[in-house]
């Protein structure tokens, strides 16, 4: 899980109306939520897991 101290932060392409997910790194993991409901919970990746999701998205 990550560092719940560290920033969540949102794409700088990301418009005020678009779904968008927001970010957060550590050292150990990245956590992505929904923007517009934080509070529905999050998913975890453990490091090194999260680009390869990216990853499997664009192949898909």
């Amino acid at each position: 899980m990550p560092d719940q101290q560290g920033t969540w932060r949102k794409s700088a392409r990301s418009s005020t109306n678009a779904a968008c997910v927001e970010l957060v790194v550590s050292a150990e993991s990245t956590g992505v939520r929904d923007s517009k409901q934080p509070a529905a919970g999050e998913l975890n990746f453990p490091r090194g897991s999260f680009g390869a999701f990216l990853t499997a998205l664009k192949n898909h």
